[in-house]
């Protein structure tokens, strides 16, 4: 079964092959540690807990986790892992003084799995949301590994293409020790595809733990700082936007700008993927020749650029930068939550809610449809309706421009969104508690 699956795995890695060459700042990060040629590192008796976290979302997301092993086991050393380069990125700045080794992930093949065991030893594999890597569980498994799944979350979509391939979710899931979900539907997917029920627990989501971080004020102090966001206009988000998003986005914002309103807002447009940045960029500047837009006057200016006078006067500020998305909350009233009108599935409201943001976000929330369920009943978030693309700029201007104009409504909405967070928090505790005797047997 393995060895049909390492050529299926090899078949995929050389129809990629192109992309490395092509658009190697993204793909081609970290080749050499994902082929297994991995830096020393020393053992020093303590054992190893080994934390995969993807991407900036799931690394994020790892810090009130990663605080916790650190003080709960001190006999312990922590090493993170990550696929992405952004999330390397912002791994090796948050974990920074807590991880004893921050390094990509090996490519799920035999000899380069094994190479990354033999290098951290590890005694547990904590696999953050749901990352299943047949080959990386099984030699984990072989060679006396313990694995988990902690803040597993699966989706319908993903539980259904995982379905197609049941011949070989069902026997790697057998060798996962425990999956700490996030809610129940999740835990009875992953039961349904075969990992066996006394395994799957619902711990909750650790992202409700969302906790205070000094480095988040330092940025946040410094953006205020440059761009002026405490000058008494408002600030809206866009965050985490695929294509078309900021399209929608923009037309929206120039028709407020166009409007009666004596203070104007300001707009923060946050891409979800860095490479797209320049590809925004150039949105921002071609869009007022457009004959949708209503304001061609507007000041753009971008995050990565020099600091300049233009900065503090600028109506959008394109945050072409990784891993300041989560401080930007702190200074915004108004927060769109991207991805969700498109049919990617959402990205996650926790982080604008615990700053105390208004949200908004689209129809399209499959990956997060539990929290968003919760939100909703809580009347703590504002979900738009499925419709038509010429309809959805109308309806952001109509959303927006209504929580510019009833600041009491605004208030409300990110009141409730704070409340949902303090009712929910907890999950980090209960993971801990499922954790300790994998930990310590």
């Amino acid at each position: 079964m393995y060895f049909v699956y390492s050529v299926l795995l090899s078949v995929a890695f050389l129809l990629m092959s192109p992309l490395f060459l092509l658009r190697r700042d993204k793909y081609a990060a970290g080749l050499s540690q994902r082929l297994g040629n991995y830096p020393a590192f020393e053992q020093d008796g303590r054992k190893v807990i080994w934390l995969h976290c993807v991407s900036v979302g799931e690394a994020n997301a790892a810090r009130p986790l990663a605080d916790a092993l650190v003080n709960d086991f001190p006999g312990h050393r922590l090493i993170v892992s990550t696929t992405t380069k952004t999330g390397q990125e912002l791994a090796s700045r948050i974990f920074a003084g807590r991880a004893d080794a921050i390094f990509y992930l090996p490519f799920d093949w035999k000899f380069s799995v094994r190479r990354a065991l033999r290098r951290f030893e590890p005694t547990v594999i904590l696999l953050l949301e749901t990352e299943i890597w047949p080959r990386l569980i099984h030699e984990a498994k072989t060679s006396g590994v313990k694995v988990a799944i902690v803040n597993g979350r699966l989706s319908e979509r993903s539980f259904s293409r995982y379905s197609q391939v049941g011949w070989l979710i069902r026997r790697v899931l057998w060798g996962i020790d425990a999956a700490l979900m996030q809610g129940a539907n999740d835990a009875n997917r992953l039961i349904s595809l075969g990992i066996p029920a006394a395994k799957a627990k619902v711990t909750g989501n650790m992202k409700f733990d969302i906790a205070d971080d000094p480095r988040d004020a330092e940025i946040a102090a410094d953006m205020n700082k440059r761009f002026r966001f405490d000058d008494g206009r408002p600030v809206i988000v866009a965050a985490s936007t695929h294509d078309p998003e900021e399209r929608w986005m923009l037309d929206a914002f120039c028709s407020i700008l166009a409007g009666e309103a004596k203070i104007k807002p300001r707009l923060v447009i946050a891409p979800r993927h860095p490479e797209r940045f320049d590809d925004v960029a150039d949105l921002l500047r071609k869009f007022r020749d457009e004959e949708a837009c209503e304001f061609k006057r507007y000041r753009v200016v971008r995050r990565s650029e020099e600091p300049g006078d233009a900065d503090a006067e600028a109506d959008i500020i394109l945050l072409d930068s990784i891993g300041e998305l989560r401080s930007l909350y702190r200074l915004t009233s108004v927060a769109f939550v991207g991805g969700s009108l498109v049919p990617h599935g959402g990205q996650s409201v926790l982080e604008p809610a615990a700053a105390g943001n208004a949200i908004i976000t689209g129809p399209h929330t499959f990956n997060f449809a539990d929290v968003i369920s919760v939100f909703l009943a809580n009347k703590a978030v504002i979900q738009l309706p499925e419709q038509a693309n010429e309809a959805i700029p109308d309806d952001l201007f109509m959303h927006i421009s209504d929580l510019l104009e009833e600041p009491e409504e605004c208030s409300r909405l990110a009141r409730s969104a704070r409340a949902v967070m303090e009712a929910n928090r907890g999950a980090t505790e209960k993971t801990i508690a499922e954790l300790r005797r994998l930990l310590t047997s």
